[in-house]
């Protein structure tokens, strides 16, 4: 046997011990020791049974992904689960930390299961786009049923011990701490009782009993169509376990393999798997050291009540963190504190946390109409109107106000925060933080350096972020930052093609057939067509103000590019048809027809060619954060990798060439990045960067 593995004999039990830092991935080197190591132990006649239990703080976490698309070597994992399935001696896994994915198929394999109470099981293979490739598609609905099976793995999530005791999918819980001890009694007590091999892949009576039940499936892809839309990985999971219930093991083993094939060498798994990578990715600043300071961050200022602001403090009430914030009239502070605690009693009504939960968050806010109230704060965020001549107003005030050591954040989420940091006596502590709205659903920070901000500050926003449960990406000042500026391109595009042929839901279709929440008219419609419009100053030169004009602002009146009915369902507009046709002969624009393949370019390359930009000019690190800032911040799918990784997946040659087919027949605003240009010319992707 190999180092990962340790074979020991206490009594007439065999302890098999795995341990390969940092989660006992099943590696190589890790299925061989369970391979040779149960093989040595059931050679051992002193051996009557075999507990499998790892070191460190977890079972298996799963397999090992770095070993995906490479050559296999060593025993597979179907031999390793062979070898424990066919053992003529019971093998009891012994459960800590999680067993997830490949790890819990092992213990799948075993002929019981023993875990602490603290100890976790999951088959989150759907999060990566794929499906439990070794059984566990199989063996988990013979053990829970197809319903408990359907829920765990296509959202993937990880059960508590108590709830898979209660499940059967463990046999008993043993004292926390004293795993081993608890496991080898537990082995000791199926000797002593006798208790027969039980192979998970022979009991039947949980899926007979679903058998000719087919509304179970029907009911559940019609509960979570919405969900799922888009993802292979869910729907093949649910054919697997229908598979489970309809056909005898081997023929259901067969089924697994064959989608499983699918969906390992199809783009959505690598795009999801590029997903999971990039957000680990996206934590790494290469020029700030580990070592960086970090500034203790105990109270927080916000400045502004508002939805933003409000939606800013809730973010750090929910993570104990206690929060000034300030307003500058009475009847807004009330406002603010008052939707605070509406969201926080609606979240106790659906049940996420008790009433208790409520006042203690609430207890945590002390709002103010006193800016000096801010004084003590180690951190201080601006919400305030989006307007440079304001926000330097307000960074000069609290320069004064501020205790030395405190951070300035701002939430601008386009303006220069240079230009903000030039109010201020201290301008390596300014930063932006531009959190999305809602802020306090949105998983998206931008964490915004500005050309001062000093590495403590910086080190200290992004572990800020990590704390109040945020996936930040780290940005450099330009206009828009990262998110918005891609998001210009695209909006840029949709005006573009409502006047050249299109319709605002043709775009909106599109979009959303690509895998998007909404197409960007059904956004403006949500989000309110007059954000950012004056009254008085409109004269109708956009289609924009004349909708505005004409009291069309969206779903809050009823009506903006759609028409909506007392549900808010949006029906597409004969009036706004009228307008654009009208709005179009009038600017004498020809109409043409308009494919749906070229609103999908138009609307996507040039966001790629400006990611391209992005990168040229080093306002991000990588082309994966691009990605991760799209996908948290602005709902791209997840199957899709993000921006950039869908460059890559079409192909950048291919993408160039529409670049500049559309530069030559519409001007420069399709004009290629010299990136985009040197990437094509080495045969080069934004994965080599």
């Amino acid at each position: 046997m190999n180092d990962v593995g340790d074979l020991t004999v206490e009594g007439d039990i065999g302890v098999l011990t795995l341990n390969s830092p940092p989660v006992n991935a099943l590696s190589a080197p890790v299925r061989e020791a369970i391979h040779e190591g149960i093989k040595q132990a059931i050679a051992d006649d002193k051996v009557k049974a075999i507990v499998l239990i790892c070191d460190g703080r977890t079972f298996i976490a799963g397999a090992d992904i770095t070993e995906f698309g490479k050559a296999p070597s060593g025993p597979s994992l179907f031999d390793a689960q062979d070898m424990i399935e066919n053992a003529p001696k019971p093998v009891i896994a012994a459960i800590h930390g999680t067993a997830l994915g490949g790890g819990l198929e092992v213990a799948l394999t075993c002929h019981y299961r023993v875990a602490v109470p603290s100890a976790k099981c999951g088959l989150p293979e759907v999060n990566l786009g794929l499906l439990p490739g070794a059984g566990g598609t199989q063996r988990l609905p013979r053990i829970v049923g197809a319903q408990k099976a359907l829920e765990m793995m296509t959202a993937g999530t990880h059960v508590g011990a108590k709830q898979c005791l209660e499940m059967g999918l463990v046999d008993e819980l043993v004292e926390e701490g004293k795993l081993r001890e608890g496991a080898i009694a537990f082995a000791k007590k199926v000797l002593a009782e006798n208790r027969p091999l039980v192979k998970i892949r022979e009991q039947n009576d949980k899926v007979e009993a679903d058998r000719g039940h087919p509304e179970i499936f029907e009911n559940f892809r019609k509960a979570n169509a919405r969900k799922f839309r888009g993802f292979l990985a869910p729907e093949y999971n649910i054919q697997c376990i229908e598979a489970a219930v309809n056909l005898p093991f081997e023929e259901g083993i067969k089924v697994e393999q064959k989608l499983f094939r699918e969906l390992v060498t199809g783009t959505q798994s690598a795009a999801q798997r590029h997903v999971f990578f990039a957000e680990r990715q996206v934590w790494k600043i290469p020029d700030v050291p580990k070592d960086t300071p970090i500034i203790p961050v105990e109270s927080v200022g916000i400045i502004g009540a508002g939805t933003m602001g409000g939606g800013i403090a809730m973010n750090f009430l929910n993570s104990g963190i206690p929060v000034t914030i300030v307003e500058t009239k009475q009847e807004a502070l009330d406002r603010g504190v008052a939707t605070i605690r509406k969201n926080y009693e609606n979240s106790a009504k659906k049940g996420r946390f008790s009433m208790e939960e409520v006042e203690k968050r609430m207890g945590l806010l002390t709002p103010t109409l006193k800016m000096e109230d801010l004084g003590t704060a180690d951190l201080i965020i601006e919400a305030v109107f989006e307007n440079m001549d304001v926000k330097k107003d307000v960074f000069g005030k609290l320069d004064k106000i501020a205790k030395n050591g405190a951070i300035l954040a701002t939430n601008t989420s386009a303006l220069n925060i240079d230009e903000i940091a030039t109010a201020v006596k201290r301008p390596e502590a300014v930063i932006g933080l531009h959190f999305f709205s809602p802020a306090n659903v949105m998983k998206l920070l931008e964490v915004v350096r500005a050309d001062k901000t000093s590495k403590s500050v910086i080190a200290t926003s992004m572990q800020v972020a990590k704390k109040i449960g945020k996936v930040a990406a780290l940005v450099g000042v330009c206009p828009g930052f990262v998110g918005n500026r891609l998001l210009a391109q695209r909006q840029r595009e949709a005006q573009k093609l409502i006047m050249e042929g299109a319709m605002p839901w043709d775009v909106d279709r599109v979009l959303y057939d690509f895998g998007l929440p909404m197409g960007p008219f059904a956004m403006s419609d949500l989000a309110g067509l007059d954000i950012g419009w004056n009254k008085e100053k409109s004269k109708g030169e956009t289609l924009r103000d004349r909708l505005c004009e004409m009291d069309r602002r969206g779903q809050k009146t009823g009506a903006g590019y759609y028409d909506y009915d007392e549900e808010r369902n949006a029906t597409p507009s004969p009036v706004v048809e009228k307008m654009i046709l009208d709005y179009a002969a009038e600017k004498g624009i020809n109409r043409r027809q308009i494919s749906d393949d070229e609103i999908l370019e138009r609307c996507i390359y040039p966001m790629i060619n400006e990611g391209a930009k992005i990168l040229e000019e080093g306002k991000a690190i990588r082309a994966s954060d691009i990605d991760i800032v799209w996908i948290y911040g602005y709902g791209f799918p997840r199957y899709r990798g993000g921006p950039m990784f869908y460059g890559d997946t079409v192909g950048l040659d291919k993408v160039l060439g529409k670049m500049k087919e559309f530069q030559s027949q519409m001007g420069d605003d399709f004009k290629p990045s010299a990136l985009l240009e040197k990437l094509v010319a080495e045969g080069k992707g934004f994965k080599d960067l």
